[in-house]
């Protein structure tokens, strides 16, 4: 998986992202979704990589190989502001100050909370299988909660069954 690719992990506000990296030319970023890693680029990033880009595919913090630190009580350690300067710092420490952003579900809501915070930094950005978090919850209906029931389990502390607070994260 990933042949050809470079694979690291970067110190970033002291939690470590794992990554893998080829190509030259404009950076993209590729964030995946939820439950995957970034392994769920492994057969479309060479063939961007074949097209010129620079591809970046990098695991969220509390997945794959990146650091999985302990939810705080408020849970902002886990937001997607914070898992988006996650992958800004990345981007920046590997530099690139601006560059291409593509993501997939849980990692289209950090590709969208880091555009919003630094459009500088994206030049463009991708967001697929997601309806924007605001447009989603700010009229919160009946129906919307019993077809995403399951996302309200994300904004949990802890994941059900974890033996020890130190094993445990949120997911938001």
């Amino acid at each position: 998986m990933f042949e050809g690719f470079e694979s690291g992990r970067i110190a970033v506000d002291g939690v470590e992202i794992a990554y893998v990296a080829a190509g030259a030319g404009e950076p993209l970023l590729m964030l995946h979704g939820f439950p995957q890693t970034k392994a769920l680029w492994a057969r479309i990033a060479p063939e961007l990589v074949a097209l010129g880009y620079r591809v970046i595919c990098a695991d969220l913090r509390g997945y794959g190989a990146s650091d999985k630190p302990p939810a705080r009580a408020d849970l902002t350690n886990y937001s997607f502001r914070a898992m988006a300067a996650d992958q800004l710092g990345l981007m920046k420490t590997l530099g690139h100050e601006r560059f291409h952003l593509a993501g997939h579900h849980r990692g289209a809501r950090v590709a969208h909370r880091l555009a919003l915070d630094h459009p500088a930094a994206v030049a463009s950005v991708t967001l697929m299988d997601i309806v924007p978090t605001a447009v989603m919850l700010g009229d919160l209906r009946r129906e919307v909660a019993q077809s995403y029931w399951h996302w309200f389990f994300l904004a949990q502390p802890a994941l059900p069954g974890a033996n020890d607070r130190s094993q445990s994260r949120s997911l938001l």
